[in-house]
């Protein structure tokens, strides 16, 4: 009886009986890919980290999409101002409305003197003072009025006269009363910011649910916990609208007022160049308060942000 011979593609496998069996060498490409399908996660992180950077780049270029898509109007202003003044309008109509890049020289030209500087620091200081003043006494009073009806209905008509007055229809008043100098700016400054913070702590007040006031009571805290914890917190946002309004408010009033009677101020940098024929400066320092209103309105955003933190907080919970 013959011995089966083993062919060149066998090896001999000892068996648990100790018995030999021929089995098939794989070769070193088959071996390796037996090996990588043991493994579950092998061969998937290239397809993913892939996917992952085609999604990253895709999400980028989204957002820089919206970016230039929110900006797109002030590029579009801003590329006018520049090409009008010096291809669509006459000769004559440039000496009044300078091409973007001569604003900006004559704007860098007072930065480099110092002009601008003390110019911005005699309005902010003013209007500074005259918004904090303010909004003080607005939200005390606002939150007074709103919660004492009685109170609301004995100082409502009052409120309700001056509100409608506006705040430069009385700066002769107040320049007669307190002068030149700078009690009356501040003083303007304060009436015109006042309102707006008044009129919508009141609404954020009567705005507040009144199941969390009936459930506050419940668990015994006092008036001063209830609008420390309750009543404040929910009227936030409200208030932080007016003293947005505020803001914008106390800027542009300061600026008619400084035009009027003033040594320093943007407005008086204003009204100063027009009066002198300095019509590239004069576009500058209309620049300048432009851009401080809008530096004014991003700071207000992210101090309302930082106090309404909770709500972002609860808002996430809840999905």
């Amino acid at each position: 009886m013959s011995t089966p011979t083993l062919r060149k593609d066998q090896v001999t496998q000892a068996d648990p009986a100790g018995a030999t069996t021929p089995s098939t060498a794989a070769g070193p490409v088959e071996a390796r890919g037996r090996k990588l399908a043991r493994i579950p996660w092998a061969g998937a992180g290239v397809g993913t980290g892939a996917g992952a950077g085609a999604a990253g780049l895709r999400a980028g270029a989204r957002r820089a999409g919206r970016a230039i898509w929110g900006s797109g109007a002030i590029i579009l202003f801003l590329l006018l101002w520049e090409l009008g003044p010096t291809y669509l309008a006459p000769a004559s109509t440039r000496v009044f409305l300078p091409p973007l890049h001569v604003v900006l020289e004559a704007l860098a030209g007072l930065i480099e003197k110092g002009q601008l500087q003390n110019h911005l620091a005699a309005s902010l200081t003013r209007s500074a003072s005259g918004f904090g003043i303010a909004v003080v006494a607005a939200v005390a009073l606002g939150l007074l009025v709103a919660w004492y009806r009685s109170l609301d209905r004995f100082l409502n008509p009052l409120l309700e006269v001056f509100r409608n007055t506006a705040a430069l229809a009385l700066l002769p008043v107040f320049t007669l009363l307190l002068g030149i100098g700078e009690t009356s700016k501040i003083s303007i400054v304060a009436y015109a910011a006042f309102f707006p913070v008044l009129l919508n702590t009141i609404a954020g007040v009567r705005t507040v649910d009144p199941l969390l006031i009936r459930a506050a009571r419940s668990l015994g805290l006092s008036n001063f916990r209830l609008f420390q914890k309750v009543i404040l917190p929910s009227a936030v946002p409200t208030i932080f609208t007016g003293i947005r309004m505020a803001g914008t408010s106390s800027i542009l009033v300061l600026i008619a007022a400084e035009m009027v009677g003033a040594k320093a101020g943007l407005g008086y940098l204003i009204v100063n160049s027009q009066m002198s024929f300095l019509i590239p400066e004069m576009y500058a320092g209309i620049l300048t308060v432009s851009l401080l209103g809008l530096l004014v309105n991003y700071l207000l955003v992210a101090v309302e942000r930082h106090f309404s933190r909770w709500r972002t907080a609860v808002g996430s919970q809840a999905v």
